[in-house]
């Protein structure tokens, strides 16, 4: 489904507070003084609310309406109460959310105060995301977690108790320390506990985290050299779809599973390139322009209807201080047609042929139908004739699948 026929909003805000920053995490966050959340949480608000006047400059589309809400870090369970308070006022100030809307919140086992939880469940949280990660304790002090086993068993009663039981919980595939035997423990408890969601991850080796540089660099510091090879981790992640499966959560995406009616909201907006406004430390929108005339030709709408993205800096102090504007793109009709495939390819249901023709038109749609038939050799992909979809040797190897749709011309423009 295109963003530009979705008439509701996803919200996104980035919190990247940290008690301690993980050896594999690759994301903006880390450890920052408690004045640095009042300042950052000022700041998030002060970005929402020149939105109004970003849009309007930009020509863009902003729907009211917001139907998912989400809270990522970073540790957004850290935020005070008070802060908690003055960021939903101000987000419920500046849009209306409808009676369903699914109010997500990140948390780290035994990292959320029950003052913290009581503000949270007032503005409306309904849904909690866990990083448990591993439930072996050994490998949770090599990572550099803070919690337990029994700490995240604990937080998820607690939350069920305060009712909070759309819970979903994170698994990831890879950790040092981690063998075959502990990794079907882990399964054990996460199947044990009946959750409507799970996420299982395998291990990311990047540039972006400090064991991965160390992986990299073949160096020892972080347990590198404890981390299980390549295959170990694929066989472990494709025993886990296994596992998951059997036990009621099905996968709807690469590295996501839900029982029936119990996937995230949120995160399918991105993959259904729905559109999404993000605010906060390396946070993304994906927003489209107005159309004015909409018995437009196809061409002519394509041209108008470049998809914006707005990624602000990844350096806290920077913006803090308001120095780093925040970067915007148009992206082309090609770059958006790729971007229909790779987001589409994630989801177990593949990519729907007569939608995505529709939308870019039976040119660039045969280009890269020309891909599938090249590789459909490979037993990666699956062309029924109605999708295109990734079989399960094609999700271990998504990156290189997603390469082959990259378009070499044809990519961002300014406006």
């Amino acid at each position: 489904m295109s963003a530009s026929r979705c008439n509701t909003l996803g919200l996104y805000i980035s919190i990247p507070f940290c008690r301690s920053k993980c050896t594999y995490c690759n994301f903006a966050s880390g450890v920052f003084p408690a004045s640095d959340h009042v300042r950052y949480v000022e700041r998030v608000i002060a970005d929402l609310e020149a939105t109004s006047q970003w849009v309007k400059k930009m020509g863009v589309e902003l729907p009211r309406s917001v139907d998912s809400v989400y809270l990522g870090g970073g540790t957004p369970s850290l935020l005070a109460p008070e802060l908690v308070d003055r960021l939903f006022s101000a987000l419920r100030q500046k849009f209306d959310f409808i009676n369903a809307a699914e109010i997500t919140i990140e948390c780290a086992p035994a990292q959320i105060s029950e003052e913290t939880l009581q503000a949270l469940l007032q503005a409306g949280m309904n849904r909690a995301s866990l990083g448990v990660q591993s439930f072996i304790d050994s490998e949770l002090k090599l990572s550099g977690r803070l919690h337990t086993r029994a700490t995240a068993l604990e937080t998820i009663t607690r939350l069920r108790a305060a009712g909070v039981t759309n819970l979903s919980v994170d698994l990831i595939a890879g950790l040092a320390g981690q063998t075959e035997a502990s990794w079907e423990e882990s399964l054990d408890l996460l199947t044990a506990l009946e959750l409507p969601h799970a996420s299982l991850y395998m291990l990311e080796v990047d540039e972006d985290s400090r064991l991965g540089r160390e992986m990299l660099a073949g160096g020892a510091r972080y347990h590198a050299a404890e981390v299980p090879d390549d295959d170990t981790i694929a066989r472990m992640y494709s025993h886990g779809i296994e596992r998951l499966e059997a036990s009621g959560l099905k996968q709807y995406e690469i590295s996501n599973f839900a029982r029936g009616g119990q996937e995230s909201l949120h995160n399918l907006r991105y993959w259904r390139r729905q559109p999404y406004l993000g605010l906060g430390l390396d946070a993304s929108s994906m927003l489209s322009a107005t159309v004015a005339d909409s018995a437009a030709s196809l061409a002519e709408q394509m041209a108008e209807k470049y998809v914006l993205r707005s990624t602000t800096s990844d350096d806290l102090a920077a913006y803090l201080a308001g120095t780093e504007p925040a970067e915007t793109a148009w992206l082309s009709p090609d770059r958006q047609h790729e971007e229909a495939w790779f987001l589409g390819l994630r989801l177990n249901a593949g990519v729907d042929l007569a939608a995505i023709e529709q939308e870019f038109g039976p040119q660039r749609v045969a280009r890269a139908l020309a891909t599938v038939k090249r590789i459909s050799g490979t037993g990666l992909i699956l062309h029924d004739g109605a999708t295109v979809r990734l079989t399960p040797q094609g999700r271990l190897l998504s990156n290189d699948v997603f390469q082959e749709f990259l378009e070499q011309d044809g990519q961002e423009e300014d406006r």
